[in-house]
């Protein structure tokens, strides 16, 4: 393991300069979306086409003049303190190149959001997920066929007497893939309250701040913390009430981002520990939409979890700093897995 008194000390000032930065931009990007009326529009049907009644329900107090893409903050920041301070081929290219390509996917998709007047705002899940599916897959191209990168990290396999890695060939591309996806995927639909994903997010990039400098990959490290500074400061005005969503440009950015992050770090074995909210709440909808389709009938009452939470009567601030402590307890407990058996 390979921590020093001066990386940590770079990692402060990256959190702190990011977040400083996104402070000082927020009222640029801010009354830029308020100005030109890039509300975010309600959703009014679910994914499997039916109206979203309940959905409805539970945000008829919400005053929806409320502007998406604020998750331009985030990477845009994070790419200027990148480009500026910590440009480094073998540990930032990567993760900048997927954070900028699926933002600016996601920045597509919530400019048609704006501009929708009924039905799904934005692009089709369809549409979106083989866009996620494409991107993925080139990112896995290169780690394959550039980098040569085919073997796979089994968390405290030596202490367990296990294989510490097993190399799986070709089998490396389906699941960077998988893991990429299912990472964009995930954040996505778990950012469906004031400040949830933000808290979240801060909480597991930190931890993976921490693993890629227990790995040695400084930079990697460091672009961790410019995401976990930044994301930090785009929740101080994403809490309840919100005063702009990050939108598809910020949760399927730094989704995806989180994937490779697990794929450069070979800790894609963890990352459903260190980001269980997003497993949990991902999971929800896919047996919402499984018991729907085989039963005729809902599973829960709507999906996702945090829904689910808000429908038996929590508030939405409880159901959001609930799903926070569990998120930050978890992500410590992967990076306890991570960090296990690597010295």
């Amino acid at each position: 393991m390979l921590l020093d008194i001066a990386s940590f000390i770079r990692v402060f000032f990256f959190t702190a300069g990011s977040f400083v930065l996104a402070m000082v931009l927020t009222p640029i990007i801010s009354g830029y979306l308020y100005r030109n009326k890039l509300w975010k529009q309600p959703r009014e049907n679910a994914i499997s086409g039916e109206k979203a009644v309940v959905y409805a329900s539970l945000h008829t107090h919400k005053h929806r003049s409320i502007p998406t893409m604020a998750g331009v903050l985030i990477w845009g920041t994070v790419a200027i303190v990148t480009i500026l301070f910590n440009l480094d081929r073998a540990g930032t290219y990567l993760p900048l190149f997927t954070l900028l390509t699926f933002g600016v996917l996601g920045l597509i998709d919530d400019s048609m959001n704006t501009k929708s007047t009924h039905g799904v705002a934005g692009m089709s899940f369809l549409t979106k997920l083989i866009s996620i599916i494409i991107l993925s897959a080139l990112g896995a191209w290169w780690f394959y066929f550039k980098l040569d990168w085919s073997v796979i990290h089994i968390p405290g396999g030596n202490f367990f007497g296990l294989p510490f890695t097993v190399d799986i060939g070709a089998w490396y591309i389906p699941l960077f893939i998988l893991v990429v996806v299912a990472s964009a995927n995930a954040v996505n639909i778990t950012d469906g309250l004031d400040g949830l994903a933000g808290g979240l997010l801060t909480s597991v990039f930190g931890a993976y701040t921490f693993i890629a400098l227990s790995q040695g990959k400084v930079a990697l490290a460091l672009f961790s913390a410019t995401v976990m500074g930044a994301t930090l400061a785009y929740t101080w005005f994403n809490i309840y009430p919100a005063r702009f969503f990050m939108g598809d440009t910020g949760s399927m950015a730094l989704g995806a981002t989180l994937g490779v992050m697990a794929m450069l770090t070979n800790t894609a074995l963890v990352l459903p520990v260190i980001g269980i909210v997003f497993v949990v709440e991902t999971l929800s909808v896919i047996l919402q939409l499984f018991w729907k389709k085989v039963f005729k009938k809902k599973l829960f009452p709507i999906s996702p979890l945090h829904h689910t939470l808000e429908y038996i009567g929590w508030p939405e601030t409880k159901v959001t700093m609930r799903l926070w402590v569990i998120g930050a307890i978890f992500a410590v407990i992967g990076l306890v897995l991570a960090l296990i058996g690597t010295q």
